[in-house]
């Protein structure tokens, strides 16, 4: 039934390569990605297909096949701001951007899928959707900015696959519920009268207030948070003073906090702050706290996930894998608050060599992952819905 998929990936695979090394070579941060987006509407277009592009002039949707509830395949269109050091002929030619997380394959993959399924040998038994999606690195994320232009409307359910370089190429992983995490930031900023270090008890100690804080609102939130629930809280930066004889005025702590329960996310920002009351209000310290909601987690529902499996389990008895919940963030996850769906990684490592993490700025795939996901992506498209016991 799906032999057409595999015949056509195997006719095109220099085009999935060419296609994703033109747009390797050519990245565009968040909002930016107007080239991106020209190249694949333009492609699109050429295959006989009408895709739109949504307002803004970044993203677009493209729809094929019957009218009705459509599944609906989404892929990130947009880079980093890292400067890439992989040495490869295609590599970016931006200075300063670069694709490390894998989205030129995403858009890649999503684009030869579109491809595909507009050359199917007959009529597609399911209305599919193409969700190009700019802006996912930046938070909350572009998703949100596609649901508002009204993209999910008419959609039964969304799919998505990103890279996984701890996984060899032809594996694909699925993880049944939360296969992401919830990913906020807090910034605490403090101030103080200042004062000399031999006087603190005439003024009020900003340093000791900080430590209070870097120490107890981690701890507090392990205490009073089920621990089951994977939430985390790490800060990554804090500033204060110079002088070792004096007591600074204004001090600073960023960090984020993390959950792979959502009903836990919901509950963080006002446990974060009344926490962070309770240890700054016996130092007299003034304080502002800026909690900065990022994405919920993605979580993968019991159908979706089965359909995952589904078209994977069709590449091979080899090709299915299970994978961890990640404690980062991604704002697939936005999605999922308006329909049913699942997120699945996809290998892009070689097998040999060093498993190279994304964001790194010698990340970089074997272009095999590419024929995998286009595999995958049709498979889901014209699979249906299992029956689940």
């Amino acid at each position: 039934m799906t032999g057409w998929i595999d015949r056509w990936v195997d006719e095109h695979i220099a085009d999935l390569s060419g296609w994703r090394r033109h747009i390797h070579a050519h990245p565009e941060l968040a909002r930016q990605e107007f080239a991106t987006t020209e190249f694949v509407a333009d492609t699109l277009t050429a295959a006989g297909l009408s895709p739109r592009i949504l307002p803004g002039g970044t993203g677009l949707i493209c729809d094929i096949g019957p009218d009705g509830p459509r599944v609906a395949l989404r892929a990130d269109m947009d880079a980093l701001p890292l400067q890439e050091d992989t040495g490869a002929p295609y590599a970016s030619t931006v200075p300063g951007v670069s694709h490390a997380c894998g989205h030129d394959a995403h858009t890649t993959i999503l684009l030869g899928t579109g491809l595909a399924l507009a050359q199917a040998p007959e009529p597609l038994p399911n209305g599919v959707r193409l969700v190009f999606q700019p802006a996912e690195e930046v938070m909350p994320g572009g998703a949100l900015d596609v649901v508002a232009t009204g993209a999910m409307e008419g959609v039964s359910r969304i799919f998505a696959l990103h890279c996984d370089p701890r996984l060899a190429a032809g594996r694909v992983g699925v993880r049944l519920g939360a296969i992401t995490s919830a990913a906020d930031t807090v910034e605490l900023l403090l101030d103080s009268p200042g004062g000399h270090t031999s006087r603190p008890h005439l003024t009020t100690d900003l340093v000791y207030a900080l430590g209070t804080v870097i120490t107890g609102l981690p701890g507090m939130l392990s205490r009073r948070i089920d621990p089951r629930t994977s939430t985390v809280m790490v800060w990554g930066a804090v500033s204060a003073g110079q002088a070792p004889n004096a007591i600074p005025q204004t001090g600073r702590l960023v960090g984020t906090v993390r959950t792979g329960d959502h009903d836990t996310w919901a509950l963080l920002e006002p446990l974060v702050r009344e926490i962070v009351h309770g240890l700054l209000a016996p130092t007299g310290v003034r304080y502002e706290l800026n909690y900065r909601r990022g994405v919920p987690p993605v979580v993968n529902d019991e159908v979706s996930t089965r359909m995952f499996e589904h078209a994977i389990s069709q590449l091979g008895p080899d090709a299915l894998s299970d994978t961890p919940q990640s404690g980062g963030g991604e704002d697939f996850s936005w999605y999922l608050e308006e329909v049913p769906g699942a997120m699945a990684r996809l290998g892009v490592w070689a097998g040999i060599g060093e498993q190279l993490d994304i964001h790194q700025p010698t990340f970089d795939l074997d272009e095999r992952a590419l024929g995998v996901g286009v595999r995958v992506f049709a498979n889901l498209a014209i699979g249906g819905e299992p029956t689940v016991p």
